[in-house]
């Protein structure tokens, strides 16, 4: 049994989801590797493959900016054909703004792939990530595909290897896995993915993996995708920056053999409570580890008239630079939260507010934290994680998202990005 196993429940279904040690290699079905080519530094993995056994059932979402990178044109029109059976994905070089050469670029590394694993180039999806406005070394990236080949296996180390292949600014490797039981059936669901800045609104400059061995049709694979990404990664923000090769790719192998799941109901409940579970586990990781990152913070609004209301003050929150700043530098600075809530463009009465940091109060309907109450908030902004609460007692409606601090860092980091 891997290590560090729990179970939890999904309040919705209320169905038991066993959290175990993995990532794409857990369902079965899968293999991974990942090795270097030196596609921008040496020293590091930066070619990571992704092999099914047998084509497989396929969803994908991708970046909504209007620039988009080569892969994603490309991974556009084969995920339409509804099969995937592998992902050759690289580090490095974003292969974006390359115009119709870095196209032909990801076509010929796709269909390479595909003559080297034996399988029909309509299966192949590319991936990559990097400095945006470079050709892609063609002749390093093939040749560590093949190197990749040859060292597939379905271990967890060889999905970790495959991890840190596709990793930029991540300091570290963003894994997860849980399983569920499906009429009588384990059914495992695993994922890894790279994200660290420019992340935000809609996913990140992520690119996401995740892996399944349910039986599923792919009209239901995609509204679970979808339902997934909007509790996870369309709810971390750590800059307000959104790339042009954001990709987060689902495959199902259909070994665990349940009964294939062809519409809503308990199993698909199931189903979607380990998607959902394995997707937040990454989103949270992205947020923890966002560039320059000290503190992961999760902002909540609650008490809001609409739905929208509730998620756009606390994502204007979550992206605040100057409330991301405070939290870098320990300042229980609430008048800054408040302040990003007033210009969200959410209906809020400031002396009908409060602000708290975890569970201690630093503005109460006008009341401001005195002596005593600023020692309290101090304590929390010492921690390494802590939740900011508004409460704007006008609704019902609540949303979360998940950020992190601004560092001096995050500065260094995006300074010199691409020298």
């Amino acid at each position: 049994m891997p290590e560090a196993s729990f179970f939890c429940y999904n309040m919705i279904s209320m169905q038991k989801i066993k959290v175990i040690k993995g990532g794409v290699c857990s369902a079965r079905g899968f293999r991974a590797a990942g090795v270097g080519a030196e596609i921008k530094y040496k020293g590091r993995n930066d070619v990571a493959l992704i092999v099914a056994d047998a084509p497989c059932v396929a969803a994908a979402v991708f970046t909504t900016n209007k620039v988009a990178a080569a892969p994603v044109l490309l991974d556009r029109e084969v995920v339409r054909g509804g099969k995937v059976q592998a992902i050759l994905a690289n580090s490095g070089c974003a292969n974006a703004c390359t115009g119709e050469e870095g196209l032909k670029d990801a076509k010929l590394s796709a269909l390479v792939t595909a003559g080297e694993l034996g399988i029909d180039p309509k299966h192949v999806l590319v991936a990559s990530t990097g400095v945006i406005g470079r050709r892609l070394p063609m002749d390093r990236l093939l040749a560590g595909m093949k190197a990749a080949k040859a060292a597939l296996g379905a271990t967890y180390e060889h999905g970790l290897a495959a991890e840190k292949a596709v990793m930029t600014t991540d300091t570290k490797p963003k894994q997860a896995c849980a399983q569920v039981t499906i009429g009588g059936k384990t059914v495992t669901v695993g994922g890894m993915s790279k994200g660290s800045g420019m992340i935000e609104p809609n996913m990140a400059t992520m690119l996401g993996f995740v892996t399944t061995d349910a039986a599923i049709t792919r009209p239901m694979l995609k509204r679970a995708l979808l339902l997934a990404l909007n509790k996870s990664f369309n709810r971390v923000v750590v800059d307000g920056d959104e790339s042009t090769n954001d990709s987060l790719f689902l495959l199902a192998s259909g070994a665990a053999g349940n009964a294939t799941i062809a519409k809503a109901g308990d199993d698909f409940d199931a189903f979607l409570a380990a998607l959902e579970s394995v997707c937040i586990s990454l989103a949270k990781q992205m947020a923890t580890d966002g560039e320059g990152a000290t503190k992961f913070v999760t902002v909540t609004v609650k008490g809001a008239k609409t739905a929208k209301d509730a998620e756009r003050a606390a994502r204007t929150v979550a992206k605040s630079p100057l409330a991301k700043t405070s939290w870098f530098g320990k300042d229980p600075n609430w008048g800054r939260v408040l302040a990003a809530v007033g210009y969200s463009g959410a209906e809020v009465e400031d002396m009908k507010t409060e602000v708290f940091y975890d569970k201690v109060w630093a503005f109460r309907c006008g009341k401001i934290a005195d002596e005593k109450q600023l020692a309290k908030l101090e304590a929390v902004m010492k921690k390494d994680a802590f939740t900011v609460t508004v409460d704007l007692h006008l609704g019902a409606y609540e949303s979360s998202i998940y950020t992190c601090d601004f560092s001096l860092d995050y500065v260094h980091i995006n300074a010199d990005y691409t020298t």
